[in-house]
């Protein structure tokens, strides 16, 4: 009897249920309906944006310049963005254009922008030469040495030369220097360093100051202040001017006869020069 109603009663019990694998609890988890529609909708945008990027990537029509193109030819220009034309209006690569025009000789700066709907604009800015270097090199505003070999050297810049790599150290006192003479009626016509770091400058009346390679600045200072009164009065008598004392300077003259000293120096500290 016990055994029936044992029976009779395990009829009624649920069974256990068993443990469902993990991969499958989390796919019950995931709306992949949700899913499917979100790719859906990312692979319209991505065929939208693809679409959008062919159309606008069209062949480049015409390229625009700007400037003043005074050294500068628009043929060079033109051959130097000429093999970047070919990847189209959008894929042209701006920065490899700007590189390669700025390349070129007497460019200074160069801006390149795309114009709607085909056209590339190039605006280049020229160098502006500030002196010569050496014999065919020419210096800009800023002391750097923009061109080596000049085909044609204007006559009329300030020659300035030192050894090499010395270009934007020179190119800096003269850039300091000249307003200063300009200011007291003249002008430098050329500026050396020697090996020996040693510094003189013609002016333009054919005087040469020599200024050694102590305290230059001061000394130019006070080759505009004293020296130059004696100088004015008797340009055609005066071969160059010594500056390298530091209480006074010295006077060389270009004849024999020459007139009696406006300083008389009694201490010379560049003892080597």
């Amino acid at each position: 009897m016990i055994a029936r109603a044992l029976g009779r009663r395990n009829r009624f019990k649920k069974p256990e249920r068993t443990a469902r694998p993990l991969w499958r609890r989390m796919a019950s988890m995931i709306d992949w309906r949700g899913l499917a529609q979100k790719g859906a909708l990312l692979a319209l945008l991505a065929a939208c944006l693809a679409g959008l990027s062919w159309a606008l990537n069209r062949p480049v029509r015409t390229v625009s310049m700007d400037g003043s193109f005074q050294r500068v030819s628009p043929v060079e220009i033109e051959k130097a963005v000429a093999p970047y034309l070919a990847a189209g209006f959008m894929s042209a690569n701006l920065d490899a254009i700007q590189r390669a025009v700025a390349s070129l000789p007497w460019v200074d700066q160069v801006r390149v922008q795309r114009r709607w709907p085909t056209s590339l604009r190039v605006t280049v800015v020229e160098q502006t030469a500030a002196a010569r270097w050496d014999d065919s090199g020419l210096l800009n505003t800023r002391g750097q040495l923009f061109v080596k070999v000049a085909n044609h050297v204007p006559p009329e810049l300030p020659r300035l030369s030192g050894p090499p790599g010395t270009e934007t150290e020179v190119a800096r006192l003269y850039l300091s220097a000249e307003p200063r003479m300009t200011e007291a009626g003249m002008h430098i016509s050329a500026l050396r360093l020697d090996e020996r770091g040693a510094w003189e400058m013609d002016l333009s009346n054919g005087i040469t100051v020599r200024l050694g390679r102590n305290q230059v600045d001061e000394r130019i200072d006070r080759f505009i202040r004293v020296s130059a009164q004696v100088v004015a009065h008797q340009l055609n008598d005066i071969s160059y001017v010594d500056m390298r004392y530091s209480n006074g300077f010295a006077i060389g003259w270009r004849t024999t006869a020459t007139p009696a000293p406006a300083a008389a120096p009694k201490h010379h500290d560049d003892t080597d020069a």
